[in-house]
């Protein structure tokens, strides 16, 4: 029995891992990045574009624009590779002078294609924004 459970757990940490990647060490800039990201793939193109560093101080038809921007990314990923799939961070890397974080994010697409993004993430009042 207690095989079974240690089977079940290995098998839903690899689930959650996506794409067969090992999860990263939990961080805050990742989880928000990973977090808008998230964002994009459930069609909340509002929650991504609010995740923008200085998105709050843009005027509305511009916000508007990055909206429609993103949905459109998000259709063409469609067209391309049958979407994205799922979305899974794969390190951070620091630049204690800057005070900003690369995360490095795996997108899995519904084709089986891979690909690797970087998302630089600042540090703001409000907490971790997209640069």
């Amino acid at each position: 029995m207690g095989a079974r459970v240690l089977a079940a757990a290995g098998l839903a940490a690899a689930l959650l891992a996506g794409c067969g990647e090992r999860p990263a060490a939990p961080d805050a800039a990742a989880l928000a990045a990973r977090q808008y990201y998230d964002s994009l793939l459930c069609g909340r193109y509002a929650a991504f574009v609010g995740g923008m560093a200085g998105a709050d101080s843009l005027p509305e038809a511009y916000l508007e624009q990055l909206r429609t921007n993103a949905k459109q990314f998000m259709a063409r990923q469609k067209e391309e590779h049958g979407g994205i799939s799922s979305v899974s961070v794969v390190r951070v890397d620091t630049d204690s002078v800057n005070r900003r974080r690369d995360v490095f994010l795996m997108l899995c697409y519904g084709d089986s294609a891979r690909e690797e993004v970087v998302v630089p993430m600042v540090e703001t009042p409000a907490g971790w924004r997209m640069r």
